[in-house]
């Protein structure tokens, strides 16, 4: 199954849904594919879709899914990451009005070169070759993030305050 979300913020991302139902229309996507499509007026025509979810169904839809792919907010990504998913992250950009500048592409290139597990789509026309491009390999990969070792050093600084 794909996953697909484009978060919550208030303008449309028609470009991301309609080109992942175009390509589930066309067949070259065989797989399920869910997409939460926020304010977006795009009505997918193969795809299951919703505007907004819940987090407990945004959870068990990130956990379910083969390939993630989200717009280039952090909390999005990172969610996927913690699942150990390699998203495919399509950043909103200002010149198709799909938010106020591209401060998401912007982000999103600082992650890639500090080597951060995500693969980013700037050109839509690309996607299907990224999609493909995810395997078992990258589903199976530990991915490290830094929550670990953020959490022990807060408990030895929290342990000090408290004694």
């Amino acid at each position: 199954m794909i996953f697909v979300t484009v978060g919550t913020h208030e303008q449309p991302f028609n470009r991301l849904v309609k080109a992942i139902d175009e390509l589930k229309l066309k067949g070259e996507i065989t797989e399920s594919v869910f997409i939460q499509t926020g304010y977006s007026t795009y009505v997918p025509q193969a795809c299951e879709y919703k505007n907004f979810i819940s987090m407990k169904q945004m959870d068990k839809y990130m956990q379910q899914a083969n390939i993630v792919i989200t717009h280039g907010g952090p909390s999005s990504f990172v969610m996927a990451l913690q699942y150990n998913k390699v998203p495919i992250v399509v950043p909103r950009l200002s010149k198709y009005n799909e938010h106020v500048n591209d401060h998401q592409l912007t982000f999103c290139n600082e992650l890639i070169e500090r080597n951060f597990p995500i693969k980013v789509v700037e050109n839509i026309d690309s996607l299907t070759d990224v999609i493909g491009s995810i395997n078992s390999n990258d589903s199976n990969k530990k991915i490290n993030l830094n929550n670990d070792r953020f959490v022990q050093q807060f408990k030895v600084v929290v342990s000090s305050i408290l004694k």
